[in-house]
């Protein structure tokens, strides 16, 4: 089958993008590695930033400032600020499509505070709203008429010259590789977290696919060292507890009852003082004994129950013990707003990088971006799709990919996969996590180095090829290290400490490194990166413009 427009990943953005790219005439796909309601998005806890009133130019300013603020110098203002004033008609696109925030006796939409932000702007429903917007989302995709293709593994792009012609696909009941071609593709499946396996919320399958496909194409990834780690994940599970638990009054507390810093602080700031305390010996918890049980079970009802079966804690009256995760990744593709080097690839979402976050993402800003930017690369989608053609595939691409699952099928294998994605996961957040130095990240570098070798001799241990988890655990692993890589280079090359990337070699911001770090893949196994200013942006706007 072929689509005028095929979006990859079931999230906020790709749904948004599915949503905006159809018409009454036009076919749209959005193909999902897994099922619909998988996606980080629909786990997002906490809320969706906006400013409800769009005159209110104050408080979009004020917006518009701590975004920029939190960013640490590397955030872009154009992006930021067409966001931020977006905010507004996007949740009343959402309300419009079924979402239901909570809401007052008068009807009015409830905010919280969420770190780094100066005034009330956060909407939630309890601490579900990511799910609710996702369902409301799934609903309105179907009403529309969008193609629906879950479990479906993104291998590459097809392109012609310059141009996408379509993806290639792995579809996991039969691990038969697929083509779709396209006049469109947005890239929309979200960040790379999931590789610090043990110490993220993040699902495990997400092992930054869409980056690989990126660097592969031949575009350039952005930002890829800056990985924020969320301040408190369930010390036994990693299990995210939002954000909300303290804009609701939660208090952070060591083991000797202390408080040590400011709850709604910047995320950066948060992590890297609870790590300080777990590192001196203390343990570290979310107080909630405090706040009322008829406050708890309204606004907190998914802690309350995922706290009790998973700890056998009961937050009304226990401690809960926390620790950082790996949460969301602020690097990504290299894009202008939501546009590509590669004509007709349009990417949203976290697996892009267009400036909107810089070196730290503020709270609450996540599902707004993926809205925001889900609706942009859709309506632009859209307008692509009307003035295209479809190209020829190129059938090179795809004889590799059946190469490669027949190679990964071929062969005997005792080697364990999934030690190596534990032990990947060990060693990023081991020596490329919230604290890093030389040492530590050559280190990695070179184990990295090993583990790319040894998953290159994997092999399924089971042979048949009807629902074989073991194939598309190998090709995440590859995956996940081609981007680790990534992430350790980028690390590497910037000697200083920025946002939520912080260097104990090196603990001053400077001024000479207020730039993004640029990485290319120009043959496998093989990068160059380079420092980036806002004159390279506007390079490459300009050549979009030109498109």
């Amino acid at each position: 089958m072929i689509y005028d427009v095929v979006v990859v990943g079931g999230g906020i953005a790709g749904l948004m993008a599915a949503i905006e790219a159809k018409n009454d005439t036009n076919k749209v796909a959005l193909l999902t590695k897994g099922n619909l309601f998988k996606s980080n998005s629909s786990l997002a806890s906490g809320g969706i930033n906006a400013v409800l009133d769009p005159k209110n130019r104050v408080e979009i300013q004020k917006h518009i400032d701590d975004t920029l603020k939190s960013s640490y110098d590397l955030g872009d203002r154009k992006t930021i600020t067409y966001m931020c004033e977006r905010a507004p008609f996007i949740i009343k696109k959402l309300e419009a499509y079924g979402v239901e925030f909570d809401k007052d006796d008068k009807f009015n939409i409830i905010q919280r505070s969420f770190g780094g932000g100066s005034s009330k702007r956060t909407c939630f429903i309890g601490d579900k709203t990511g799910s609710y917007i996702t369902q409301a989302l799934i609903k309105k995709a179907r009403t529309v008429g969008i193609k629906f293709i879950v479990n479906n593994f993104i291998m590459n792009l097809t392109k012609l010259k310059n141009r996408v012609s379509g993806v290639v696909s792995l579809r996991r009941f039969d691990s038969s590789v697929v083509v779709y071609p396209a006049k469109v593709v947005v890239l929309a499946g979200g960040g790379y977290a999931g590789i610090y396996r043990g110490y993220s919320t993040n699902s495990q399958d997400y092992t930054g696919d869409m980056h690989a496909i990126a660097l592969r194409a031949g575009l350039n990834l952005k930002d890829m060292e800056f990985v924020q780690f969320h301040p408190t994940g369930m010390s036994q599970t990693s299990y995210l507890v939002s954000e909300a638990a303290r804009a609701e009054g939660g208090y952070l507390i060591n083991s000797d009852g202390d408080r040590f810093v400011d709850e709604l602080e910047k995320r950066d700031i948060v992590s890297r003082a609870i790590s300080k305390q777990i590192s001196d010996g203390k343990d570290v918890f979310i107080d909630l004994r405090h706040i009322s049980l008829e406050k708890i079970e309204k606004k907190l009802p998914s802690l309350q129950r995922a706290a009790l079966m998973q700890a056998g804690v009961d937050i009304s009256k226990e401690l809960l013990k926390i620790k950082p995760v790996a949460h969301y990744s602020m690097g990504g593709i290299e894009a202008d707003m939501v546009k590509t080097t590669l004509d007709g690839l349009l990417v949203c979402g976290e697996c892009a990088s267009n400036g909107v976050h810089g070196a730290n993402r503020l709270g609450g800003n996540s599902l707004l971006e993926g809205a925001v930017f889900g609706e942009l690369a859709g309506k632009e989608a859209l307008k692509i799709s009307k003035k295209s053609e479809f190209l020829p595939i190129d059938y090179s691409v795809v004889a590799k990919d059946l190469k490669l699952v027949d190679y990964i099928f071929d062969k005997e294998c005792s080697k364990n996969f999934n030690a190596m994605r534990v032990s990947l996961g060990d060693i990023m957040f081991k020596f490329a996590g919230i604290h890093r130095d030389e040492m530590g990240l050559l280190k990695a570098f070179d184990y990295l180095k090993y583990l790319r070798k040894e998953a290159s001799r994997l092999h399924c241990i089971s042979k048949e090829r009807n629902n074989n988890v073991e194939l598309i655990s190998i090709l995440e692993l590859r995956n996940a290290l081609e981007v680790s890589e990534a992430i350790v280079l980028s690390a590497i090359k910037r000697k200083e400490s920025r946002g939520a990337h912080s260097r104990e070699d090196f603990p001053l911001s400077l001024k000479k490194y207020s730039k993004s770090i640029i990485l290319k893949e120009f043959q496998k196994g093989y990068f160059k990166l380079w420092y980036s200013d806002c004159k390279f942006l506007e390079k490459i706007r300009n050549k979009l413009r030109r498109i």
